[in-house]
């Protein structure tokens, strides 16, 4: 599997074409599955979807936002912030979306016990939590068994604000926290990353 670090906060537009050219030659077999590691350029998402109430007064947000081909109600993406993008095979990994999910929560989980937080699942929820406060947000969007998209996960109090101009993933109420808010003391984005790589490779060993 190939890992790809990327250092600057990337456009979403340029995100979505990246992991559509290699879901594309992995579906082809003229490329391998990789994982994507990286900070978006700020902007909200949400999934196709009739009801966008999640988004609120879409006109008057502070970022763009795109309509995209995964499941789950409106996010933030911006600097501060962990997101993924394992684009892998599920035919060779079982055809198993609800085990591939696990899977990513499961490594965020891992790590965030790495940095002394007590992360954790809510049932019924996907995502990462520490008790009611959610730290990743996961949605997922699979094509002819490829897998795009992935996780984001909150990493400085610097991503936090947007938040508040949406109803995160659509749950009323919730409260979004990050990383160092947790473990009490300044993390970087990049920090984080080397410490989930190990986990995510755990998770998702060559099929």
């Amino acid at each position: 599997m190939k890992i790809r670090h990327l250092t600057n906060p990337l456009p979403y537009a340029e995100g979505l074409e990246l992991q559509e050219r290699t879901a594309d030659a992995l579906l082809e077999e003229t490329g391998p599955e990789t994982l994507f590691l990286l900070e978006h350029e700020p902007v909200y998402t949400i999934g196709r979807r009739r009801d966008q109430s999640s988004l609120r007064e879409r006109d008057k947000l502070p970022a763009p936002v795109f309509e995209i081909n995964r499941g789950g109600q409106a996010t933030y993406h911006g600097p501060g912030q962990l997101v993924g993008y394992p684009i892998l095979d599920l035919r060779q990994r079982g055809k198993d979306l609800h085990e591939h999910l696990r899977r990513l929560e499961e490594s965020l989980i891992l790590t965030c016990r790495d940095f002394g937080i007590p992360a954790g699942r809510r049932e019924g929820l996907t995502g990462v939590w520490v008790e009611n406060r959610k730290l990743a947000s996961i949605g997922v969007g699979v094509s002819k068994w490829i897998t795009r998209h992935g996780f984001a996960i909150n990493v400085t109090r610097e991503c936090l604000l947007p938040f508040f101009a949406i109803t995160p993933c659509g749950i009323d109420g919730v409260a979004m926290s990050c990383v160092e808010q947790e473990a009490a003391r300044p993390i970087r984005v990049a920090e984080f990353s080397e410490c989930y790589l190990p986990h995510f490779q755990a998770q998702f060993s060559e099929p």
